[in-house]
């Protein structure tokens, strides 16, 4: 009898901390990232006064901010990335970085993602999400040509990387019916082109103008890719499928500093 009093009071406790737990646990998944964020800061840091020692004029170090905001989405943009100007005019830019995207909405469609499905319209269902917040941090690859000593055009787009969010109860949509589930931002995130891209990612078409030796602007066309997993599968036909993809296009505006 003790024993069993005892087990029932351990399975009350546990039921009762599980939240606690999973707070606590987010808290440190957060906490980790931005030490994370912070090691990358250092490392930039020492980086660069190692290249200005070094003196190599044909590599940049430089942090970008931004956002863009669209009909009932907005995102907000940081980059920490290194260029290497190549060519025998040194104009043309290959480089690369670390983008987070925070990806924000209100009563934003998710539809139907992996790319054998795609094809055809029948395939497609829904979800409807409400207030989707998706947080990813992406190793990106940036492609440009230095048009002048003041503009610079280029692409870049984010390779591989991982997501996170809070859990939501979007509304799962099929033929007019719907019912509320449980959805979280996918990860890890991996390009795949088009449709096979899995996760969450960001690309742009840019144009940056250099105010001064050290800040200029950017111009952007960005294209987002945003993808929720439900936590068990909730599309059955003409198969078993768990994954929907938001893709938002919106104008970008933000800045930059060259270290």
């Amino acid at each position: 009898m003790l024993v069993t009093a005892t087990l029932r009071q351990f399975i009350k406790y546990r039921v009762r901390l599980k939240p606690i737990l999973q707070s606590i646990l987010l808290r440190m998944k957060k906490f980790t990232i931005l030490f994370i964020v912070l090691l990358i800061g250092i490392g930039v840091t020492k980086a660069q006064d190692s290249i200005k020692v070094k003196k190599h004029p044909n590599i940049q170090f430089f942090l970008e901010g931004g956002g863009s905001l669209g009909s009932s989405t907005y995102s907000g943009v940081g980059a920490m990335q290194v260029d290497r100007f190549l060519g025998k005019k040194k104009k043309i830019i290959v480089g690369t970085g670390l983008r987070f995207t925070g990806f924000h909405g209100s009563d934003v469609n998710f539809t139907t993602a992996p790319a054998n499905l795609t094809s055809n319209d029948e395939n497609i269902d829904t979800l409807l999400a409400p207030t989707p917040h998706i947080y990813s941090a992406n190793l990106m690859l940036n492609l440009g040509y230095q048009i002048t000593d003041k503009f610079q055009a280029g692409f870049s787009i984010d390779l591989v990387g991982f997501s996170f969010g809070p859990t939501g109860s979007p509304r799962y949509i099929r033929s007019g019916k719907y019912k509320t589930v449980s959805a979280k931002p996918s990860s890890p995130n991996y390009l795949l082109t088009g449709d096979h891209d899995i996760g969450s990612l960001n690309s742009q078409f840019y144009l940056k103008y250099k105010f001064s030796k050290r800040f200029g602007a950017k111009l952007a066309y960005q294209y987002l890719f945003n993808e929720l997993r439900t936590t068990t599968t909730v599309q059955t036909s003409p198969e078993a499928n768990n994954r929907f993809r938001n893709k938002d296009s919106s104008i970008y505006v933000g800045g930059f500093f060259n270290f």
